[in-house]
Parts: structure tokens; C-alpha cells; sequence
């Protein structure tokens, strides 16, 4: 368990956002979350009443985050950069820039100005983790999506690099790389209501399904127990042995 224990997670709203809260929850940490649509105070009361056991925040700014969750928590324990952003596809003669901006803008320069902002009380306090949930679509690499496929590999570099800076801090970064995951985000229902579309998606996965939401969450809660103390600088394939 990790009473005492303070984790943020972003975006909680998509991907692997609402398994890994309520993981890191059920290990008996107390649960930060972001989400765009938390500045709607209506919406935000209602994810509050749903789940009582997470506190949604209204902030955006990556420092506004950090300074309202240290001052009702005191300090951030577990950074959770959950980001997404849709995987378009386009041969690259056809690919805009536009999309490539937007998507490294998502999946990177806003997991790092988080990360950025966090750093300094874990530093000073000489313990924290940080995990990205990335993809693994760069460990492979995917014909077609070459603007989605460079951003996320981008975020896996980040990592990285962050956990080579940091460990001398007691600081453990890692990413978490999924792909067939059962997730609105990219998987919709009513895509994988469709048995044909489900079989030609599961054809793909060597274990011959897709990942349960909740086998995300536990993998999240385990990087970001005291039990992975001593995992840093890995991206980690969670793709049923895709990649």
C-alpha cells in the first residue's frame, strides 16, 4: 500500500486516465485529476460525486496544477502524464506540419512543462515518480501515421532522458507504452461492436485480445508504487506482445 501518498494524474477523462486513478486509489494514494472538462464546475462536481475517492481540480496551467495540489496536499508524490491525441492517418507526402505541431504540443511539450513544474519538490524532497503513457507505435513503427508515431516516440525519448537526469534525485521515470487497449480513445465501442473489425484488430495481437482498461491501471499503480524503486528509464511495451 502507499497511504500517504499523493498522486496526479492528467486527462483523466481518456485513455488509460480513468484505470490508473482508480489503481494508484486502490493502493491507497490520495488521487489529483486533471481534465479539460474540469473547468466546467457542473461537470466537475459530478466526476467529484461519481468518484469519491478522487479530487478533480479546475486548474489548466501546469503551475497552477502544481500550486493547488501542493497547497491542499502539501506536496505531489506520483505524476501521471496521460496524454492523447488522435492518430491520423495520411501517407507522409500527404501529412500536414500542422498536425505533427499539434500532436508533439500534446504529447510532449505539455507532459514536459508538467514535469517541469513538479520536479523541483521531488528534487527537494528526494522522491517522486513521473510516468508517461505513451504508445508503443514507435517501437514499431506504423506505416501512414508518421506525424502521431514521431510525437509519441518523442514523449518515449522524454522519459528517457528525464530518468537519466533525475535518478541521482531518487527521482524514477518511466514510460508505459500500450496499444490495443480497450479505450474510447482509440478503440470506440461501436468500432469493436463489430466482430469483424474486433477479429481483424485482435488478428494483430499475439495474445489474441485486446487489453482490459483495468490490466493499464495495475501496471501504472506498480511503477508508481515503492515496489519499482529501483525501475527507471524504461518504456514498456503493453501491447500483448505486439512490440
Amino acid at each position: 500500500m502507499a497511504q500517504g501518498r499523493v498522486a496526479l494524474v492528467t486527462h483523466v477523462n481518456h485513455f488509460a486516465g480513468r484505470p490508473a486513478a482508480e489503481a494508484l486509489a486502490g493502493r491507497g494514494m490520495t488521487v489529483l485529476c486533471h481534465d479539460a472538462e474540469f473547468t466546467c464546475d457542473a461537470t466537475r462536481n459530478a466526476f467529484a460525486a461519481d468518484h469519491p475517492g478522487l479530487h478533480p481540480l479546475a486548474e489548466q496551467r501546469p503551475e497552477d496544477i502544481v500550486e493547488r495540489a501542493t497547497a491542499a496536499f502539501g506536496h505531489i508524490d506520483v505524476l501521471v502524464n496521460n496524454d492523447a491525441f488522435p492518430a491520423i492517418r495520411a501517407a507522409v507526402e500527404d501529412a500536414h506540419l500542422d498536425d505533427l505541431r499539434a500532436g508533439l504540443e500534446a504529447m510532449v511539450v505539455a507532459p514536459f512543462a508538467l514535469a517541469r513544474a513538479v520536479v523541483p519538490q521531488m528534487k527537494a524532497r528526494r522522491d517522486g515518480k513521473i510516468l508517461f503513457v505513451t504508445s508503443a507505435a514507435p517501437l514499431r513503427g506504423l506505416p501512414n501515421y508518421s506525424t502521431y508515431v514521431a510525437a509519441r516516440g518523442a514523449a518515449n525519448a522524454l522519459a528517457v532522458s528525464l530518468a537519466r537526469e533525475l535518478a541521482r534525485f531518487s527521482i524514477q521515470v518511466n514510460a508505459v507504452a500500450p496499444n490495443f487497449v480497450e479505450s474510447p480513445t482509440y478503440f470506440p465501442p461501436e468500432l469493436l461492436a463489430d466482430a469483424a473489425t474486433l477479429k481483424k484488430i485482435t488478428d494483430n495481437v499475439p495474445l489474441g485480445r485486446l487489453a482490459r482498461p483495468e490490466e493499464l491501471g495495475a501496471l501504472i499503480a506498480f511503477l508508481a508504487s515503492p515496489d519499482a524503486d529501483f525501475i527507471t528509464g524504461h518504456v514498456m511495451p503493453f501491447a500483448g506482445g505486439w512490440a
